[in-house]
């Protein structure tokens, strides 16, 4: 009777939860995004900017920034700060990446450059806000929370929507739980953040004394209960509640032989550059998201809060670099020879750039131009795509500016989503997580485009 009881329960709640299809055969099922929270300088990353280099300490040409928003430099006099780094062609492709990223540059062939970038806004949490949702409105479904919406999970045994964060030693900034959530979808769709260091999960283990028999009893009962409120009200919010029952349960089985990283070679930790697995770190992330990559989680998301580099520009970049080249350039191999790389869409970039002029020793936030890289999951590798101008200010008109909305686009595109149709109805209105303004999918960087 518990066993027929579990099973009625699931197909009620399945039928309360269901989930588009995608709308075209897709190239990628998982979207690994590679946060670098802070904002890195594209000038010392990306972006290598010869003719800026050669007005290193001039006045910036006024004719470029006159009327323009900046953030903390607003009416200072603005002096141009040359690349303190060089930069090295990489590959076959001979894609130009900064020497302080030598692992990523390794990997050059399998990457598509994104030197095109803006965004709307300049401020670290609404930047993070419009990039993760598209919008700065506060209750906007997160980017991981429509791929959810859209493609459903893989895996009942985890959440469909993972979060990672680590931290750096400079430039480090807060990041808010909301740019995880679902907003106005159903919860169910929101993004679970685990604990990179010690236990993923706190209080996944049973107390003693607590055996699955009984827990599983207690839970059936809960259930029972919330069935009855279900039928009687057919809020999804009880069906969520239901389903979370479920999949906590399960997750005391799948979250320990997750975390347990005994099975990964040494030689593996050490392409990472692990040296503790659940230390916290940054690499030991990576490894944990090929992990949930491989059991099925949809959308997999690490911050890593070290970019915001107001001063101390050259000590900072170097050691938040150093931090994530080798283990962001071993996910890309791990996956590859792993067969998963086709099928994995991997995104590396800030919420904003970092202005070509100078603030003190660091430099302040920019919106008008700056750079990411994406792999695997149908995109072209050993390309760029679209360009800054030659002082690193601004993106040029040439049809190959990218908006933050042509990056969702393009990366619902990928997982077999059509952006115009993947819509949820909030106050009367078809809402789309790249809204009602024009947004485009960059055709060029894709492999069957």
């Amino acid at each position: 009777m518990a066993a027929l009881g579990s099973m009625l329960a699931r197909e009620s709640q399945a039928s309360q939860t269901d989930t588009p299809q995608p709308h075209f055969p897709g190239t990628a099922k998982t979207v690994i995004h590679l946060c670098m929270a802070g904002g890195p300088s594209h000038v010392e990353s990306l972006d290598p900017k010869p003719e800026l280099d050669k007005i290193n300490d001039q006045p910036f040409p006024a004719s470029m920034t006159d009327g323009q928003q900046l953030a903390q430099l607003q009416g200072s006099k603005l002096v141009a700060r040359g690349s303190f780094c060089k930069f090295k062609k990489w590959g076959q492709s001979g894609l130009e990446i900064s020497e302080l990223f030598p692992n990523i540059g390794s990997v050059a062939d399998d990457l598509c450059i994104i030197r095109s970038m803006h965004t709307e806004q300049i401020n670290h949490d609404p930047a993070h806000a419009f990039m993760n949702t598209g919008s700065i409105q506060k209750g906007r479904p997160s980017m991981g929370s429509w791929f959810l919406y859209g493609l459903g999970a893989e895996t009942d045994s985890l959440p469909g929507f993972i979060v990672f964060t680590s931290q750096g030693r400079h430039g480090a900034q807060p990041v808010s739980a909301r740019q995880w959530k679902a907003g106005f979808l159903p919860s169910r769709f929101q993004g679970v953040q685990f604990q990179s260091r010690g236990d993923a999960v706190h209080y996944v283990r049973p107390p003693g004394g607590i055996t699955d028999t009984t827990q599983r009893a207690t839970i059936e009962a809960v259930n029972a209960f919330n069935q009855d409120l279900l039928a009687d009200r057919g809020d999804s919010e009880i069906a969520t509640r239901i389903s979370q029952y479920e999949m906590a349960f399960r997750m005391q089985t799948s979250v320990p032989e997750l975390a347990d990283m005994s099975d990964e070679t040494q030689e593996t930790l050490n392409l990472y550059g692990v040296t503790k697995p659940g230390d916290g770190s940054f690499a030991s992330n990576c490894l944990m998201a090929r992990r949930l990559a491989e059991r099925g989680v949809r959308f997999i998301q690490l911050y890593h809060r070290a970019w915001d580099h107001h001063s101390n520009l050259e000590v900072g970049m170097k050691d938040s670099a150093k931090a994530v080249d080798q283990a962001s350039a071993a996910l890309i191999q791990d996956l590859k020879r792993r067969g998963m790389l086709d099928d994995t869409l991997v995104i590396w970039g800030g919420e904003f750039g970092r202005t070509p002029m100078k603030q003190g020793s660091g430099r302040d936030h920019h919106i008008n131009a700056f750079s990411l890289w994406m792999a695997g999951g149908g995109i072209k590798g050993g390309i760029s795509y679209g360009n800054s101008d030659e002082l690193g200010y601004r993106y040029l008109k040439d049809g190959e500016e990218t908006h933050v909305r042509d990056l969702h686009a393009t990366m619902l595109h990928t997982c077999g989503l059509d952006h115009m149709k993947l819509s949820a109805k909030y106050q009367g209105l078809d809402v789309r997580l790249t809204g009602v303004e024009p947004a485009r999918v960059l055709k060029p960087i894709l492999k069957n485009a």
